[in-house]
């Protein structure tokens, strides 16, 4: 199947709920509970699973939280240092019930292959950790950071690794840092998700290890990650809504005093209330499907096809030195002012 994401609020239970009367339906009795704000352009989303919620969409019990700015860009630093800081308040919100104190000790994991690009955050934000002020060794150490690499590279299962070092070190907290899937383009490179429900290494391109959880080692486990790839058919229904809907535009524009007027070629429109049922005659009545419903007879029709190919952008370096450095930035900050 393709269109796998990692991103609890891109699930298909999430996505049914996007206007304000759905997101009421995401109540607690119903085992969800659903809230969104917005901080600058940095657009918040907690997530609360209890067990009826953990059975009705098949996700872990736990608290998920997304911080999504679809603004930024690798260049942008400004904009990288307002999402730290919110990474920073939400790191402190995630963990304010485990009652941390400074001799709690502190296992940070960089999951991923150092040696492929988009799947090299955790092992580059190890590394940058390791150049930190927390790294300092001392005779009674508090934190530990290590980058395992992934089981095609040590031949070892790497849940196994962290398994070990747990017993050893015996953390009173696992964070693991790890690159994501996501099954919206526009959410590549452009959202951190911090979850208490743990990971599955490689889940999001179907290369799924054994489960790094708190029900694995008895020890709460924190993950964030960042989405790095989209599988490759995605980018066809995304190219085919973004062609409905500048059609769509074109045609609700034409007929305007404006359009006339116009010396410059037409930019279609950004709203979300644009009537598709005018592309009909041309489309047929899938045109106006909703976009769940238009991915799903997309992965009918290309089931079978590029199902391997995952997509990441150009600029992937750049983001990937951004994110680590952010993650590493942020996670000294939250563990020194603890």
């Amino acid at each position: 199947m393709w269109g796998r994401t990692d991103l609890l609020d891109e699930s298909d239970e999430m996505v049914k709920h996007r206007t304000a009367e759905e997101k009421d339906v995401l109540t607690d009795s119903e085992g969800i509970k659903f809230e969104e704000s917005r901080n600058g352009a940095v657009l918040i989303t907690s997530i609360e699973v209890n067990e009826n919620g953990e059975k009705r969409i098949g996700k872990k019990k736990g608290k998920y939280i997304t911080l999504t700015d679809l603004t930024v860009n690798p260049d942008d630093q400004e904009s990288f240092e307002a999402l730290k800081k919110i990474f920073i308040q939400k790191l402190e919100e995630m963990h304010e019930n485990l009652l941390l104190t400074k001799s709690s000790k502190v296992l940070i994991i960089g999951l991923g292959n150092s040696t492929i690009t988009p799947d090299a955050i955790g092992p580059k934000a190890i590394e940058y950790l390791q150049s930190s002020s927390i790294s300092q060794m001392e005779s009674n150490v508090k934190v530990v950071m290590y980058a395992p690499g992934v089981t095609g590279q040590t031949g070892f299962e790497t849940s196994n690794f962290i398994e070990a070092i747990s017993k050893a070190f015996q953390p009173d907290l696992i964070v693991v840092l790890d690159a994501l899937a996501a099954r919206n383009s526009e959410r590549l490179c452009k959202t951190i998700q911090l979850t208490n429900t743990g990971i599955h290494p490689g889940s999001g391109v179907g290369n799924e290890r054994k489960e790094v959880s708190e029900e694995v080692y008895g020890i709460p486990v924190t993950a964030i990650g960042i989405p790095m790839v989209v599988d490759g058919p995605v980018l066809y229904a995304d190219a085919m809504e973004h062609v409905i809907h500048y059609i769509a535009s074109k045609i609700e524009e034409k007929e305007s005093p404006s359009s006339a007027l116009a010396v410059t070629p037409m930019v279609s429109s950004k709203k979300s209330s644009l009537d598709k049922k005018v592309l009909q005659p041309i489309f047929g009545e899938w045109v106006t499907w909703p976009t769940e419903e238009k991915r799903k007879l997309f992965e009918e029709v290309f089931v079978g096809k590029n199902s391997s190919l995952f997509v990441t952008p150009k600029e992937t370096d750049a983001w990937v030195e951004q994110y680590a450095y952010l993650l590493s930035e942020g996670i000294e900050t939250w563990i020194t002012n603890r």
